[in-house]
């Protein structure tokens, strides 16, 4: 029985996550920002202000799909929000800027989280085929590289916190100062930026909790053998 409550959590926490940033952000979309700005011109402003010229600011397809691209320099804005002028739209234009901003001064936790990739890659693509092997086999040592491996993923999903947390705390600074949105339109504008959280904060405590009962069964398995 706690077996299935421990995996009804792993399924819903996410979901509820999803849930939450969805309802936030399609609540503060049809609410206009008081600057008249869509979102591909709020990202433009922030971008000029600080420095960042060379940085493209692109519509890409999708919901919800947007992101910065530090390989090719640009900021990838979903339709919506791209030419919507709404509180959210504004509020995840200039988080994606807070990444540019990022790259540009060469945030330590940004830095280490790309070089993180290709062994966050492995580690997420070939953990379970270890760890299965491991446990079919009872080999300890399959079990164990297996564990290693998903290790790196989860430390590649809680250095995400930090990047993304510093993301929102400069757009929120980048919105208010450039003139984007008022004083009154913080509060909204936070709301859809900390929705936007929960969902790395969801599935990075997800991760560890994973983490936790793999080590769990292979200390377990130790003490049988």
């Amino acid at each position: 029985m706690g077996f299935l409550i421990y995996f009804l959590i792993l399924i819903l926490v996410p979901l509820w996550a999803q849930m939450k940033v969805k309802s936030t952000y399609k609540k503060y979309s049809k609410v206009a920002v008081s600057s008249g700005m869509t979102g591909a011109e709020t990202a433009r402003r922030i971008l000029d202000e600080n420095g960042l010229h060379n940085v493209k600011v692109v519509e890409t397809q999708g919901f919800l799909s947007d992101h910065y691209n530090p390989m090719t320099k640009s900021v990838h804005l979903s339709p919506n929000n791209y030419h919507g002028q709404s509180v959210a739209g504004a509020a995840v234009a200039a988080h994606e800027v807070g990444h540019a901003i990022q790259d540009k001064e060469a945030y330590a936790f940004l830095r280490f989280r790309h070089a993180l990739v290709p062994v966050a890659n492995i580690g997420s693509n070939l953990s379970w085929i270890f760890i299965l092997i491991g446990i079919f086999t009872s080999a300890t040592s399959m079990f164990l590289l297996g564990i290693i491996l998903m290790a790196a993923a989860v430390l590649f999903q809680v250095i995400t916190l930090p990047v993304e947390f510093n993301a929102s705390s400069r757009a929120m600074d980048q919105i208010v100062s450039s003139g984007v949105i008022r004083n009154d339109e913080e509060r909204e504008a936070r709301k859809v930026l900390n929705a936007a959280a929960l969902t790395y904060v969801a599935a990075a405590a997800v991760a560890v909790a994973e983490l936790l009962r793999l080590v769990l069964i292979y200390t377990g398995m130790q003490s049988e053998d």
